[in-house]
């Protein structure tokens, strides 16, 4: 395949796995949280934030905000974790915390309005924070929950009032709610800062609000690697099932779970108001015209040619550098939106050992048509066409 790819199968299907049984609950390390939540300290002033998937004695996120509170002019924190959590009341990634949670694995929500110099040293640290996790003047409760949703579940009837009062979310949700969970923000007009898995991108509901600008990918760059802290069980599950470097990664002695996670937002930043600068030329032989989508193909963001005004389909990390004010994105070549030009007949597909096998995967994304087949590549053939298969791109124009 040509250059363009933007995900990492071996990566997903592990920590899918790993999620999938009952563990979807991965704490997102407090550099990752730093690194992306410094370029929207104006969006926090004044506001009230909700990190509504987030044990409050166990989160990073919880942490960085509790620490972070007055230096960021946090008007209100509050912080909300489910009933049945695998981890809540198991594990402690804060062991200045341990003996002050409530027992069990009980949903809890607590909100913060202050956080002192408790202890007079002169700065705010997480001692002052574990004395103000003790105090009955920051809220903390039990969360009950309703019906099929049970306590602290973001679609339950107290968790939706709970999200009413919030300006700003942030946190990183359950993949595989990761649908349901955007709608409700959708729903509620609430603006976010949230961790998805890069492949959210081409869902038909999520694109849409892509395509719409009403979300964009965060500061940090799609191809930065977003570790996550994982208990004992996950860990082990991982190293079962995934290879090292895909699927986790060992860092210091100590097992982080690894997945094709980008930050999603409708916070605005300088990013993505800088132009990307165009220096190529177009010419038919360098952009040929993919064969089933009206568009020429541009295999790196780089390379998008400066005099060209047409359709043009780029990766999808494209997104990364993506300025409503330069470009309009028209479209991406998922089956779904039902974009593509032709439909093509069953296709012999020849793997790079030589091997001929009748597909019809040629229909499922963009494609090439070749003057002679590639070396070293797999290709298709129909009859006498040659083709290759791209991966998914987003069509674009200059505006």
């Amino acid at each position: 395949m040509n250059a363009g790819s933007t995900s990492s199968p071996p990566a997903n299907r592990a920590l899918g796995s790993a999620r999938a049984a009952k563990q979807d609950e991965f704490y997102t390390q407090l550099p990752d949280i730093a690194n992306e939540v410094r370029h929207y300290k104006e969006h926090l002033r004044g506001k009230t934030i909700l990190c509504n998937c987030d044990d409050p004695f166990e989160s990073n996120f919880f942490k960085y905000f509790a620490l972070n509170f007055s230096t960021f002019g946090i008007k209100k924190l509050i912080a909300t974790s489910y009933e049945g959590s695998p981890i809540a009341g198991a594990e402690l990634p804060f062991e200045e915390y341990a003996g002050h949670k409530p027992n069990g694995k009980q949903a809890r929500l607590v909100e913060i309005n202050e956080v002192p110099d408790l202890n007079d040293d002169g700065a705010i640290d997480l001692l002052d924070v574990e004395q103000l996790l003790r105090r009955d003047a920051n809220t903390s409760r039990r969360l009950y929950g309703n019906g099929a949703y049970g306590g602290g579940d973001f679609r339950s009837r107290e968790c939706i009032e709970i999200l009413k009062q919030a300006d700003i979310v942030v946190t990183n949700p359950p993949f595989s709610l990761f649908r349901e969970y955007v709608a409700q923000f959708v729903d509620y007009e609430k603006r976010f800062l949230i961790i998805g898995n890069k492949n959210a991108i081409t869902y038909k509901e999520f694109f849409k609000l892509i395509q719409e600008d009403r979300i964009w990918i965060g500061v940090t760059p799609m191809g930065v690697d977003l570790l996550f802290d994982v208990p004992e069980a996950n860990a082990k599950a991982l190293i079962a099932s995934g290879k090292e470097g895909s699927s986790y990664k060992i860092v210091n002695g100590v097992v982080k779970g690894r997945s094709s996670a980008i930050w999603f937002t409708n916070l605005d930043n300088t990013k993505r108001h800088e132009f990307i600068p165009l220096y190529r030329m177009y010419s038919p032989a360098e952009y040929p015209n993919i064969d089933n989508y009206d568009a020429i193909n541009v295999d790196k963001v780089v390379d998008i040619p400066r005099d060209y005004g047409g359709r043009m389909g780029v990766p999808i990390t494209f997104l990364d550098r993506y300025n409503p004010d330069q470009f309009e994105i028209l479209a991406i070549t998922k089956t779904w939106l039902e974009a593509a030009t032709k439909t093509y007949p069953k296709q012999v597909q020849v793997s790079k050992d030589g091997r001929k096998s009748e597909v019809t995967k040629l229909n499922d994304g963009p494609a090439l048509r070749l003057e002679r087949p590639p070396i070293g590549e797999t290709y298709y053939t129909i009859g006498d066409a040659i083709y290759t298969q791209l991966y998914q791109r987003l069509i674009i124009k200059r505006k």
